[in-house]
Order: structure tokens, then sequence, then C-alpha cells
């Protein structure tokens, strides 16, 4: 335990083991992107024997509720700080998933839909949104790397739960939603242990040794919008279409990750789930590589080469019957797709301050939202008989044309000495 004498000599100490505790958080709600491991096994004809638009409504109902969540988590967070709404969040989260254990069959549908759905999607878009406000306070000067960390333990979710996942529905497959008791007891036990350790920095909380680029113009570097300050500017509206169409693109994918390998590279449907696991590390750690590279190079120019990497990709890989480009070409995307998540935390508290920034970076998950429909449902609906050329051709040239996005999008007036680093203001004067 930190005296005070030690928090007098050394303000940040101990905030390291806030990020411990926002990624023990994060790997509990992460397990969401584990459901394809229900999904398939729902379908089975020995379990519920769910059709594929069935079995998917679940996870799409969480994600809708994502938004919901993450908008109000960060209204609350803001006003009553990170503890109390990390908590209540954890427990609706994990309370979904438990009452999803009682679901017994394809009758009970919409049970599945409401616990599983609309009770942990909105528990778990309350407890997303509250590590990403909190640790953009404690680390002022490793905007990007930190927030890259924080949302990273959310992509790393779904490659810690989908073996454990997968090992407890082998034991009743005939009621795969059985599995749900054990996980959501752990999500809870998880999700209480590192928010417990959740708050604040106290006021007038300052890194030793560090300022910000430009500090001089002290009216113009802290001001922080509120939310109503923030939706009065274009600014808002273009960060939230990048992230928008960087979730689009990199989506489309993962939403038939399997049956493209298959189909395109000839994959085994052994070898198709393997790569898709695998997929999944590249998801996480694109958070971390990205948003710490966003650091050096500025915000904008990240999301500039995440998109237009996205975009080569999605060209070529409609043609990359070899298997080892296959992997490659999907390893940058899932790289990319993650990125955007890992980045646009940092970029909304570059652009807007981050006293408000719960609320104003919740209501930009719309994007997330949004975007996971938009590119499930655009690649679906031109990939269907097999055309994945048409499909993948259309996303990739939304990811190039979305770059010019990024050469618009500059930061407000009020906060333009206060962007971190050079790459920032050559990308927002580009």
């Amino acid at each position: 335990m930190a005296t005070s004498t030690d928090v007098a000599d050394n303000p940040t100490k101990g905030r390291w083991g806030l990020v411990a505790a926002a990624l023990l958080l994060q790997f509990s709600i992460g397990a969401v992107y584990a459901w394809s491991v229900f999904g398939k096994a729902l379908q089975s004809p020995d379990a519920f024997g769910l059709s594929k638009v069935e079995a998917s409504l679940p996870f799409t109902v969480t994600i809708a509720m994502i938004f919901i969540g993450a908008y109000l988590g960060g209204r609350w967070q803001d006003r009553k700080g990170p503890r109390t709404v990390a908590l209540t969040g954890g427990v609706i989260y994990a309370v979904g998933i438990i009452l999803a254990s009682f679901v017994s069959g394809a009758d009970q549908l919409w049970l599945l839909i409401l616990s599983y759905g609309v009770i942990s999607g909105f528990g778990l878009g309350l407890a997303y949104i509250v590590p990403i406000a909190m640790l953009l306070k404690w680390f002022p000067d490793k905007r990007g790397l930190i927030t890259g960390l924080a949302v990273g333990g959310f992509g790393f979710g779904a490659v810690l739960t989908s073996p454990v996942a997968q090992a407890l529905i082998e034991r009743n497959r005939d009621v795969p939603t059985r599995a749900f008791l054990p996980l959501g007891i752990a999500y809870l036990i998880m999700s209480l242990v590192g928010a417990s350790f959740f708050r604040n920095p106290p006021a007038g909380y300052s890194v030793p040794g560090w300022t910000p680029a430009a500090s001089t113009a002290a009216s113009r570097s802290t001001h922080d919008y509120t939310q109503g300050e923030a939706l009065r500017t274009p600014q808002w509206y273009l960060l939230t279409a990048i992230l928008t169409l960087n979730v689009a693109a990199g989506i489309a994918l993962i939403s038939q990750a399997a049956a493209a390998a298959a189909d395109i590279a000839g994959y085994s449907t052994a070898a198709a789930a393997s790569v898709v696991g695998i997929w999944a590390i590249f998801n996480g750690a694109g958070r971390v590589v990205w948003a710490a590279a966003s650091d050096k190079v500025g915000r904008m120019p990240a999301f500039a080469a995440m998109l237009g990497l996205q975009g080569v990709c999605f060209l070529l890989l409609p043609h990359a019957a070899n298997a080892a480009l296959f992997f490659l070409l999907g390893a940058i995307i899932y790289l990319c797709y993650g990125g955007g998540f890992g980045t646009m935390p940092a970029t909304a508290g570059d652009f807007f301050g981050v006293k408000f920034a719960g609320a104003i970076y919740g209501l930009m998950l719309i994007g997330w939202s949004l975007g996971g429909v938009l590119g499930p449902q655009l690649a679906a609906a031109l990939a269907s008989g097999g055309a994945y050329t048409r499909a993948y051709t259309a996303i990739g040239v939304l990811a190039l044309a979305a770059v010019a996005l990024t050469f618009l999008t500059r930061v407000p007036g009020q906060r333009e000495d206060a962007a971190v680093g050079a790459g920032d203001r050559v990308g927002a004067r580009a």
C-alpha cells in the first residue's frame, strides 16, 4: 500500500497496477468474441439444431447493446467515478451469462437472446468504457500505448476463452448452453476483483517531468470538451465515421473467416478453425501495436495506414489460393481491425480532452454497432454463391476510400496545440 508520502513524492505510483486490474476485467468481458464456438455448437443436430441466422442472433444483439451500455456507462463514470460503474457492469454481464445457462432447447432461443444478448451485452458496454476513460486520465504521457493495452485485454479474451468453452461444451453436447454457468461465475469473479481497484487520479494530478507538446499555449491546450461541445464539432462525426469504416472492413472478414479460409485457400474445417483462433491473437496484438505506434507517428497517419493496409489486403484476399498468403493477409486485416479500437480512445482524448472522455468516447462507440452490422451484411450479400471476389473487392475499395477521411480530420482549434506528437500535427493539417 502506498503511503501519502509516497504519493506526494511520486503521484504516478501504483498506476501500472490499475492497468493489470483493467486487463483482468477486459479479459472477462472480451470472451464475447468466443461466441463462434457456441454458435457452431448450437447449430449441431445433436444439440439445438439452430440455423446460422438463429445462432448468430444472440451475438448480434450483444454487439448492438454494447453501444447503449457504453454510452450510459461513460456518462455515469464521468460523474461517479470508475469503480461503481465497472462493478455494476461486471455483475450485469456475468448475470446475463449465468442466466443463459438455463436455456435448454431451441424453443428457448428468446431467453438466450434476452440473457446473453440484451442483459450481458448491456453490462459489457457499461464495463468496457470504464477502464479506457480511467487510464486516459492516469497516463496522459502514454495515451496510445495505454489505451491499446486497455482494449488489448478485450481482444485477447476470446483467445483465452475459446479452448475452455470448447472443453466445457464437449462435456454436454446436447445442451451446450450449460457451459455458460462455470464461465459466468469465472467472469463474475474476474470482474469484481479487477474493478474493485479502479479509481480516478486525485485532483491536480500530473506526471512528473512530462508536459504536453506546445503546452505554453495554456488556454488552447487545457480545454476539455463536454459531450455537447464535442457533438457540435465536425471532428466527432469524422472520427466516428473512421471508426465505423475500420470496424466494417475488419469484421466483414471476421464474420465469415472460417468459411473464407476453406473456400478460398482450401483449408480443412479443423485447420480453418485453428487459423481463426490464431488470427484472434492478431486482433488483440493490433490494439497494442497500433496504439503505441500512433504515439510516435500520429493518430491520423496511423489510421490512414490501418485503412490502407486493409484495403490492399481485401483486394488481394479472394485471389490468395496459397494457404500461407491467405493467412498473412487475414492476419494483417485482424491486426488493423484491433488497432482501430486501440487507437481511437487516445485520439478522442487528444481531440477533446480526457475529463469527459467516458461520455464522448462512449457515444462514439455507435461506430462499433454500425460497422458491426454494415460489414457482415455487405459481405454476406455480395458473397452469396461464393462470390468472394465481388464482396472483398467492394470492402477493399471502401477501406481505401476511407483513407481520405484521415486527411480531412484535424484537431479542434482549442486543442490543436495539445495534439500529442509531431505526426498528429502533420496529419491534422494534411
